[in-house]
């Protein structure tokens, strides 16, 4: 009988539950009991060593109402390396994307989630963001829920963000008029600089973002991709254009608020005939592959381009993921666990 390799599991856990604003120390790093690396015969479960892991608002929910308790593993869409497979479709060796744990190894009971990855010759850390859930939230909020047209208005909000500077991209590949917003100066040049957006504006400078959002469109609002909620969707409601549609894909500045901010412009999705759609990413995975084939080409033939913010070593999960709801973070957050 072969014996059976043993790791020890370093990861990060949600120590208690949320109440206010996430804090570094909500979260612990810590190592638990050893792993084996085998499987029982007759499970169809996969062993993963995680590579990469996407850190994104959504993955850290502590409320009471959660469906998650104190001392368990945060999850999120990440890249890993099978290491061991009980699972038709997979072989040790192969690289994946999916969901899994913030831990070196994972026990994917459903394997069935995992999508094997097409182009390992581009950067595998695109996987956790350009390729990944970012990348694929984009592709979807944009073309499938806001069916932009050539020389349409576009904002975007969080516009420097995972999701938000490959909508703008998106924008300008359709050739419409786009302009993002962010938290910072450095941000604003990136988006117009690198990543081809025709305005954006530091939405922390702006006294009033009505009056910025008039300054930059002065004809109106066709298609906004909506990620912050809060007093940015008040302005942009008031700056719709008629038959307006808008894709709300996260509301960051609402998330760790204990009493949510009302909207008080909502009666203009009547009078101005709107379509608001919010929408899970998970719910259309069944186009992955279509979008992964035109991502790569546009990245491949430089159409596209991405800005990741990468942090190294599990230790540095809990900072990275406090840290964006601060806009610290300048492009895609990510850590990295190993490199192979």
């Amino acid at each position: 009988m072969a014996d059976i390799q043993v790791r020890r599991n370093k990861k990060v856990v949600q120590k208690c539950y949320l109440s206010g604003p996430v804090k570094e120390s909500d979260l612990e790093v810590v190592v638990s009991d050893t792993v084996q690396l085998a499987l029982p015969p007759g499970s169809t479960a996969v062993i993963v060593k995680n590579l990469y892991i996407s850190i994104d608002p959504w993955n850290f929910s502590m409320k009471k109402d959660a469906s998650t308790s104190p001392l368990s593993v945060i999850t999120g869409y990440g890249v890993a390396k099978v290491v061991v497979s009980r699972y038709k479709d997979f072989r040790a060796g192969d690289l994946v994307l999916g969901i899994t744990g913030w831990e070196e190894y994972s026990l994917i009971s459903d394997p069935n989630s995992l999508i094997k990855i097409n182009y390992p010759d581009l950067p595998l850390s695109y996987y956790t963001g350009i390729l990944g859930m970012p990348g694929m939230t984009a592709y979807i909020g944009f073309y499938e829920i806001c069916a932009p047209k050539k020389g349409e208005f576009v904002f975007v909000s969080a516009a420097s963000g995972a999701v938000g500077q490959l909508v703008g991209q998106f924008a300008k590949l359709t050739g419409c008029y786009v302009v993002g917003s962010a938290s910072s100066d450095e941000k604003v040049n990136l988006l117009k600089e690198k990543f081809g957006f025709d305005d954006a504006f530091n939405y922390k400078k702006e006294q009033d973002l009505n009056a910025a959002l008039e300054r930059c469109f002065p004809e109106g609002i066709d298609i906004y991709f909506e990620n912050v909620g809060g007093a940015m969707l008040d302005a942009v409601l008031l700056n719709m254009r008629h038959s307006g549609r808008i894709a709300a894909c996260g509301m960051i500045s609402q998330y760790n608020l204990e009493k949510h901010e009302g909207v008080h412009n909502l009666l203009n999705i009547i009078t101005r005939k709107l379509r608001m759609e919010g929408f899970f990413v998970s719910d259309h995975f069944s186009k992955y592959r279509k979008f992964e084939e035109m991502v790569a080409r546009h990245l491949k033939s430089g159409k596209i381009t991405y800005v990741e913010d990468i942090a190294e070593g599990l230790e540095s999960a809990p900072t990275a993921f406090v840290g964006l709801f601060k806009g610290k973070n300048v492009g895609k957050q990510l850590v990295v666990i190993a490199r192979e």
